[in-house]
């Protein structure tokens, strides 16, 4: 079974057709059982628009999404319990109570039973590695601490399916690393996660795909390695030394779409466009008297710069 499956989702913000905003233009997706899926896109791109459709707070204008093979405007009362969501930041936490009364807030929302709610929130807070702090109040806990009771309370229902929306935006690295950890967990027990983000190490880290959207568009589908070869389908070529009169060469080789100053170090990098090209090269660079070479792929970052330039971008 799938767990999320979408046809031409379409949803549309105004009813003047004049000043009408279409946050989502037609987003066709499938995310198997298990997988973590990215959604990268920059602020604006529809990311949070699509987990709301999904998670039933919002109506599509057009097109239709499942669950888990559960519609998800016919079927509400059936999606509802298979799902957790994340937010980023302070949103859904109550903060006059301690992180384990949020918990058993939140477990009889989902109407879980309090036996069972007594013993999946004791493993929660433990798992999240609240524990000492379990009974103090919100209000006192970190940035990190609150996202690890976010994602406590995603999971007091025991969701197979969790939407995390921004999850580590403000943590620092030391908490986001220890939240990432949690995720991996996750996913290996089988749990479905739609990750948005618009930080490329967390989506490069964490996910078996990425889809990007962009101005409520889907525009691709892919592994993150896979991904990087929208920018580059073969390897560059990183060299140091070399006089004017080589660069100048190397320029004009066919294959060779550029060759630039390197951004660190020193020495240049040539940008192949044609995979045959770069046996040559290298023999020229060799020839040369070239010895230090390095051949490199393109990381997610230089994906996002290609495909939706600056706007947005978090490295």
């Amino acid at each position: 079974m799938l767990a999320i499956e979408t046809e031409s989702l379409t949803r549309t913000y105004g009813t003047n057709k004049r000043d009408q905003i279409v946050a989502l233009k037609g987003v066709t997706l499938t995310v198997q059982e298990g997988e973590v899926r990215g959604l990268l896109g920059p602020n604006g791109a529809g990311k949070t628009t699509l987990v709301k459709l999904l998670s039933t707070v919002l109506l599509p204008t057009s097109g239709w999404a499942r669950v888990l093979g559960h519609d998800v405007v016919r079927e509400t009362a059936a999606v509802r319990p298979l799902i957790g969501i994340v937010f980023g930041g302070d949103k859904g936490l109550h903060y006059k109570l301690s992180g384990r009364q949020n918990l058993e807030y939140w477990a009889a929302l989902y109407e879980v039973q309090p036996q069972a709610a007594r013993t999946r929130i004791a493993r929660l807070i433990e798992r999240t590695g609240l524990g000492e702090r379990a009974e103090h109040l919100v209000e006192t806990y970190s940035r990190g601490m609150k996202q690890r009771l976010h994602l406590a309370r995603g999971l007091v229902a025991d969701a197979r399916v969790l939407f995390l929306d921004e999850p580590t935006i403000g943590m620092d690295p030391v908490a986001a690393h220890d939240f990432r950890q949690l995720v991996r967990e996750l996913r290996d027990e089988g749990r479905t996660i739609l990750l948005t983000t618009h930080d490329m190490a967390e989506a490069e880290a964490l996910c078996d795909r990425v889809a990007l959207i962009d101005r409520g568009r889907l525009l691709a589908v892919e592994t993150p390695a896979q991904l990087s070869q929208y920018v580059a389908k073969f390897e560059r070529v990183d060299f140091q030394g070399g006089h004017a009169t080589l660069i100048e060469q190397l320029r004009r080789e066919r294959g060779v779409a550029s060759v630039i100053p390197a951004a660190q170090g020193g020495g240049h990098r040539i940008e192949l466009s044609d995979e045959s090209a770069q046996r040559h090269i290298l023999a020229l660079l060799v020839e040369a008297g070239i010895t230090s070479i390095r051949t490199s792929r393109p990381g997610l970052e230089e994906v996002y710069m290609h495909l939706l330039g600056d706007r947005g971008l978090r490295l």
